[in-house]
């Protein structure tokens, strides 16, 4: 009898070869899906913790164009000075020998105004502002002319409000804006080699409250870059007090110098003084506001005794 051939042996129904087997090969159908899992998933959470990095930059005050830091707001500046080549701005204008700009730069210092200078000169700020303010984020104060923010428009303060003026400043407060004038007029004239005397006030000078309200008029909107000699053709020298504190008080608005590829901010401390010559050597803006109120005040100078303007008077 021709013997038969048999077939490969298989399990019996039931046995626990077959069962066994199975798991292996489902394994190793999932295991790289698995991986791919675990891949695609930590590859989201990376990308989220990213995406909220940047967002919290950005309502800090972030600003991808700024490069370097003039002036951090943790540092206690006694003076610093960067002399940049002059720009030809002020070819166009009348020269006044020793004062008219040679040597251009900017500068800054936080050991000119005292801290509590800084918080009685905000104060000033407040008070007249109370009496008004921008409906959009930038209102203006000027002692000098009397220009004032309300709603959308300007009023004269001391015509507007006549007497009560004499309810809401002192005397004590225009002789502290006044000293605190000739101070900053003494660091400009001594970081540019020029007498003091040479130095004269002009307008615009003014108090500036920011804050993340949105822009209503084309005076809101304060953060496009603008160079001060082509806007005020008096301006020779720019100064600017800061009267309140980045990230502590608000976010966004630091000063930018914009440089093409190496825009260089200050960050606003209580009583630091940024200032700089007044052309287009110092292209500059202020970051939007995102948080907060920002307080400052501006005061320029001019060379031109034409261009002058007086101090305050309380009266």
């Amino acid at each position: 009898m021709a013997p038969q051939r048999r077939g490969a042996l298989r399990a019996p129904e039931g046995s626990g070869a077959s069962e066994r087997r199975r798991p292996c090969s489902t394994k190793n159908v999932w295991a790289p899906w698995e991986v791919r899992r675990k891949w695609l998933r930590t590859t989201i959470l990376g990308a989220c913790a990213v995406l909220t990095g940047l967002l919290l930059w950005s309502s800090l005050g972030g600003d991808d164009g700024v490069t370097e830091v003039l002036a951090h707001r943790g540092e206690i500046l006694p003076g610093r000075f960067i002399e940049v080549p002059c720009s030809e701005d002020y070819d166009s204008h009348r020269r006044f020998e020793g004062c008219s700009p040679r040597k251009c730069g900017r500068g800054i210092t936080d050991t000119v105004i005292t801290r509590d200078e800084a918080r009685r000169i905000r104060s000033i700020a407040e008070k007249g502002l109370s009496l008004g303010g921008s409906d959009g984020g930038a209102s203006i104060l000027d002692l000098h002319s009397g220009a004032l923010s309300v709603g959308k428009h300007f009023v004269n303060l001391y015509r507007y409000f006549g007497d009560k003026i004499q309810t809401v400043f002192s005397e004590e407060d225009f002789q502290l804006y006044r000293d605190v004038r000739q101070k900053v007029q003494l660091t400009i004239a001594q970081a540019f080699g020029i007498s003091a005397s040479s130095l004269h006030l002009t307008k615009p000078t003014f108090f500036s409250r920011i804050n993340s309200t949105q822009a209503r008029t084309a005076h809101d909107e304060y953060w496009h870059a603008h160079v001060d000699k082509v806007t005020y053709g008096s301006f020779d020298y720019t100064s600017l007090l800061y009267l309140s504190d980045y990230l502590d008080d608000f976010g966004g608005g630091r000063f930018v110098f914009v440089e093409e590829g190496a825009n260089k901010t200050v960050e606003p401390r209580a009583g630091r003084v940024s200032f700089f010559t007044s052309g287009s050597e110092n292209l500059h803006r202020v970051e939007k506001v995102h948080w907060g109120t920002r307080y400052a005040v501006t005061i320029a100078f001019t060379c031109n005794p034409d261009h002058g303007i007086a101090d305050p008077e309380f009266t």
